[in-house]
């Protein structure tokens, strides 16, 4: 049922924005119904099959957001509509393997070690000469073929597996303190050492191909997972003060960051206006929506820089008003908190934290671009989950999808089978 509400509220914005832009019905209604409905219909029924006691909530927000997404596309660049929709059919393909392969989540904690080094490999890809490539400021593709990925949005979820890993079999002595040091109890530096190395490592290698975006998505999951794992407010002292210090350093170290940072604390300035124009027309189109929007179709944000990548937020505001955010924002919010009830139902340390972090990784992505947007944080080139144009992207999401709905699976067998669970937020 879920699936059908989220059908039909994407065809009729999509009759709505070709009306509002051709003042016409759209010509290919039919066939655009039948790829939404096929491929999603498709992916339901496996799941049913494959996991059968999975949660009957992530799939159809996520079909929800991949509809308003690629009616946007289809708006402002029919062209990147076409393969977004690829994109959505081969994720589709990627879910059901990802089910198929992984029949227990408890079994991915045996590859602690190798979910790092492929992590740091796929990191370092993009470093390789005439293999990575360097767009706008940021090195952070890899071309194979007539194809460009970013290897930064699958060592995301291998990162999440190897911070989930490591905390779960270490938590007792992360969270007491039983080695003395100048008259003090700490934690024993040769537990914590090892996962501040492979976290360094990790944002340095960010830091060398001027990702910003993830290198704040990369901390903040970090510091959360460490904090969640030994409740000791202490680690989030030492996190703020991490990055107070780490913000300063890479400031003087890293031109792209000194550049970001001046743009958002002085967009309006004459020397940085050539720059901030993509991010403050971004704003122009927000507050031209106002409450309601002026309408799907009517909007006037196609001249802004990347609209269907980075500045899809500021176009589905424009569009959808105020009313449009809040309802994108509602979808998120019933993600993250559907993926934190599966959580709270997991039955080890590593399926809980794995989890959190897998769900922390779309509801921070997502924070920090709609922040960026809204000058809340500085504006980095990272995609709205689900929504954005970008295949990279919603490939290494869905794969996310397909373990959230393994682990639920896995919850509610263990739980006593019999029962699915359609939505609990405990």
């Amino acid at each position: 049922m879920l699936l059908i509400a989220s059908w039909a509220i994407t065809a009729a914005f999509y009759v709505l924005a070709s009306l509002g832009s051709h003042g016409a019905m759209p010509a290919n209604l039919s066939r655009f119904l039948a790829f939404m409905v096929g491929v999603s219909l498709a992916l339901h029924l496996a799941i049913r099959y494959l996991a059968p006691y999975a949660s009957q909530i992530l799939l159809p927000v996520a079909t929800m957001l991949n509809g308003i997404g690629l009616v946007e596309i289809i708006r402002w660049n029919p062209p990147r509509a076409s393969f977004q929709a690829l994109w959505f059919a081969i994720s589709a393909v990627a879910v059901v393997i990802v089910l198929v392969v992984v029949r227990n989540a408890r079994d991915l904690d045996r590859y602690r070690y190798i979910t790092l080094l492929s992590a740091i490999l796929l990191m370092l890809s993009p470093l390789i000469p005439h293999f990575g490539r360097n767009i706008n400021g940021a090195r952070l593709w890899v071309v194979v073929g007539p194809l460009s990925l970013q290897p930064i949005e699958l060592a995301k979820i291998l990162l999440a597996f190897f911070f989930a890993s490591y905390l779960a079999s270490n938590r007792a002595v992360l969270s007491t303190a039983t080695q003395r040091f100048m008259g003090r109890l700490i934690v024993p530096p040769r537990v914590v050492v090892p996962i501040f190395v492979a976290w360094g490592i990790a944002i340095g290698i960010l830091g060398a191909e001027n990702d910003i975006g993830f290198a704040i998505l990369l901390f903040a999951l970090f510091i959360a997972l460490l904090w969640l794992t030994t409740g000791l407010k202490s680690y989030l002292v030492l996190g703020i003060a991490m990055f107070a210090a780490g913000g300063v350093v890479a400031y003087q170290l890293f031109p792209q960051v000194q550049a970001r940072v001046s743009l958002w604390i002085n967009p309006w300035s004459a020397h940085n206006l050539s720059y901030t124009q993509q991010i403050i027309q971004g704003w122009f189109s927000l507050a031209a929506g106002g409450v309601t929007g002026t309408g799907l179709g009517l909007g006037q944000s196609g001249n802004i820089a990347f609209i269907t990548s980075d500045m899809i937020f500021a176009a589905i505001g424009e569009e959808l008003g105020l009313l449009g955010v809040i309802f994108v924002l509602c979808l998120f919010i019933a993600f993250i908190g559907e993926g934190f009830a599966i959580a709270q139902r997991a039955h080890t340390d590593f399926v809980r934290l794995a989890t959190v972090a897998l769900t922390a990784t779309v509801g921070l992505q997502a924070f920090v671009i709609m922040a960026g947007i809204l000058r809340l944080l500085p504006f980095t080139g990272i995609t709205l989950p689900f929504v954005a144009y970008g295949g990279s992207s919603l490939f290494a999401n869905y794969v996310i999808l397909a373990l959230l709905l393994r682990i639920s699976d896995g919850n509610n067998r263990e739980r006593g089978g019999g029962t699915i669970v359609a939505v609990s937020f405990d």
